[in-house]
């Protein structure tokens, strides 16, 4: 049943989003070289039978637990890669530059980018919509010795977003949330 619901949403939703260019799953590059030279890396696939197993883990009668349970309901998948090097700079922009690319379309809009010339640091969070609801989101963070992209797919709620943070591979934002 589940399958064919969101079979259903996915014909949907699908021709809306192409009709705009772009689509609320990215395509994230296949990082296998970056990977062998970062000193961690963490790839994260979550789609939404994932989700449905990983929510039967989580503790009902914990609070944090209980508010990641709710937020997950309507997603259909969560999506990471994080690597962490040791030494500066041994990714590139244009690494990232394939990720960003999809997000330049008319269908996302950036809620929130910061940049820091002294530390280098910077982080890009969009979000796409359809029909005045939240159906996407992508974060991009990078450091010169680390790099992150989130895509979370599926019915947002910004409000609840943020309990996600620190769970399934999502980075704390430390701030950088509007949301807290």
């Amino acid at each position: 049943m589940t399958r064919y619901c969101s079979a259903l949403l996915s014909s949907l939703l699908l021709p809306a989003l192409a009709l705009a260019g772009t689509a609320p799953k990215l395509v994230i590059p296949d990082f296998t070289a970056l990977a062998a030279r970062a000193s961690e890396s963490v790839n994260i696939t979550l789609d939404a039978p994932m989700l449905d197993l990983a929510a039967r883990f989580l503790n009902s009668n914990d609070p944090r637990d209980a508010a990641a349970k709710e937020v997950i309901k309507g997603l259909q998948g969560i999506y990471v890669r994080s690597y962490t090097f040791d030494a500066d700079f041994v990714y590139k922009d244009s690494d990232l530059d394939a990720v960003r690319n999809q997000l330049s379309g008319p269908a996302w809009n950036r809620l929130v980018q910061t940049r820091s010339r002294k530390t280098h640091a910077n982080v890009d969070i969009y979000i796409m919509v359809a029909n005045n609801k939240a159906v996407a989101l992508a974060l991009i963070a990078s450091e010169p010795r680390e790099f992150t992209i989130v895509n979370i797919v599926g019915a947002i709620d910004l409000d609840k977003l943020h309990k996600l943070e620190g769970q399934f591979g999502i980075p704390q934002l430390d701030g950088a949330s509007a949301h807290r």
